[in-house]
């Protein structure tokens, strides 16, 4: 019975060095900034495939991955942003 309750407390003592907050890399850009004229911003959230990164990955709020996604769109549409990168 010592063997079960020490993993239990190794794997819960384990868990909690993972749980950090994460933080916006946007947050002290105001929302006007992310529109769709600034190409330099907008690039840093496009992978090399052409695709917008996951807010999981780049670890965006949900507010400003809304904004970033439109703006994305409204870019490509205006052919500054390519849709897919050279085959």
């Amino acid at each position: 019975m010592s063997d079960a309750s020490a993993n239990i407390a190794y794997f819960s003592s384990k868990k909690s060095m993972f749980n950090r907050k994460r933080v916006c890399p946007l947050d002290g850009i105001p929302n006007e900034d992310i529109n769709y004229t600034n190409i330099a911003l907008l690039s840093k959230f496009i992978s090399e495939r052409g695709r917008i990164l996951p807010s999981r990955i780049t670890s965006i709020s949900s507010k400003k991955q809304r904004l970033l996604k439109k703006a994305i769109k409204r870019a490509r549409m205006l052919s500054l942003l390519p849709f897919s990168a050279k085959v």
